[in-house]
């Protein structure tokens, strides 16, 4: 059983473990999008899915010039859904899209810069309010798409803290964001950098079934010691 590491020493630990992941990968410039309703569709659509998937339904959609708030407004459902089909449950996915797009027209006159402007505070739980887009969707359009500072957590982030030692298995969302925000910074690059380290080791070394050896963080869990 891992030992846990102590609330005194976290705001250390963390900040230790994204100076390793930054030496060793330097700036990894994560979310990839031309434009902030890019951004926005990729959130949507990389629900359950891999990021290789969305990637191919984005490339569909900008060569049927479904890229704009015009053209999703005004396209049927099948249109979306076929250029959408790769991210797979795509008939939901284009609900969503659908969905987003309603919102954005009601609530700020169809208008991403008037949205972005809006408070943090404010715009979660309106965004949280539209069908189809949980907490996950909902941080990930705040910081990637408008540079609000929130920290966005996902399946990776968990294994890894969990498995460190950082908080305990039964964490849920809103304590695993806790986590990060009460002992780092305030700063929407340094949330959007580490979210990005945190998903390369999910994805090389901290997956299902663990590969620790070659991971650049096996040295924070080398240096815990019973009671610490």
């Amino acid at each position: 059983m891992n030992t846990p590491v102590p609330k005194r020493r976290m705001a250390t630990t963390l900040a230790r473990a994204y100076q390793i992941l930054r030496d060793q990968n330097g700036h990894l410039g994560w979310w990839p999008g031309r434009t902030r309703l890019e951004i926005i569709t990729g959130a949507i659509l990389t629900q359950n899915t891999a990021w290789a998937n969305v990637e191919k339904a984005i490339r569909a959609m900008r060569a049927s010039r479904l890229l704009s708030l015009e053209a999703l407004r005004a396209a049927p459902y099948p249109e979306i859904e076929r250029a959408i089909r790769p991210s797979g449950y795509f008939r939901q996915k284009a609900r969503k899209l659908k969905a987003f797009i309603a919102f954005l027209d009601r609530e700020y006159a169809g208008s991403l810069r008037r949205m972005a402007a809006a408070p943090c505070e404010y715009l979660r739980p309106q965004l949280l309010s539209i069908w189809g887009i949980g907490p996950e969707t909902a941080d990930s359009i705040l910081l990637y798409a408008f540079g609000h500072p929130v920290f966005v957590v996902d399946a990776y982030t968990k294994r890894i803290v969990t498995r460190h030692g950082w908080a305990v298995e039964d964490i849920g969302y809103h304590g695993l964001q806790q986590l990060f925000v009460r002992h780092l910074p305030p700063d929407a690059a340094l949330y959007s950098d580490y979210h990005a380290q945190l998903v390369w080791v999910g994805k090389h070394f901290c997956r299902k079934t663990p590969c620790c050896e070659g991971c650049p963080l096996r040295v924070l869990m080398r240096d815990r010691r019973p009671g610490s």
